[in-house]
């Protein structure tokens, strides 16, 4: 099947969105990007859902995902999905998950690959002494991600992003 992409506003910058009819393949943070192209018709649900987690009215995703990789990243990355809305978890808890507390390494690189930000939500995941950690997007998306989450107030930040 052949990816189509499209490239939307978001309070956390511009995302580039992949997919096809088998599913969203990726969600990524573009840094050198500031152009927002059309939304094909296999993507729009997710633009739709993306805007109703920003403006706060979402706060599960329902979509059907069509992620790339390994059997045990697929694994974590199917675990990430388990944690709830407005919760942080560890990277120890989250290796617990799947099934190996020695695994707290290898689920850091795992949670470190995935491609489909925000839906998947790898940045629930912080450090056992409560900090925030590494993020592939930034550390202050990770922040501004975990604040919106948590109920905190920022006024107008999430306002006035219809993308379809």
């Amino acid at each position: 099947m052949n990816l189509e992409s499209a490239r939307i506003q978001s309070p956390v910058g511009i995302l580039e969105i992949s997919g096809s009819e088998a599913g969203i393949r990726s969600i990524l943070f573009m840094d050198n990007a500031s152009e927002q192209t059309q939304v094909p018709l296999c993507l729009q649900e997710c633009v739709k859902q993306l805007n109703e987690y920003f403006e706060g009215n979402r706060k599960e995703f329902d979509l059907k995902l069509d992620p790339e990789g390994t059997e045990f990243r697929l694994k974590v990355w199917e675990k990430l999905q388990q944690i709830p809305f407005g919760k942080t978890i560890s990277y120890l808890e989250l290796a617990r998950m799947t099934g190996s507390e020695a695994n707290t390494r290898a689920v850091g690189n795992a949670n470190g690959k995935n491609k489909i930000n925000i839906v998947v939500p790898c940045h629930r995941v912080i450090g056992s002494n409560g900090k925030l950690t590494g993020y592939g997007g930034g550390l202050w998306r990770k922040e501004i991600l975990l604040i919106h989450e948590m109920g905190d107030t920022m006024p107008g930040l999430f306002a006035g992003f219809e993308n379809v």
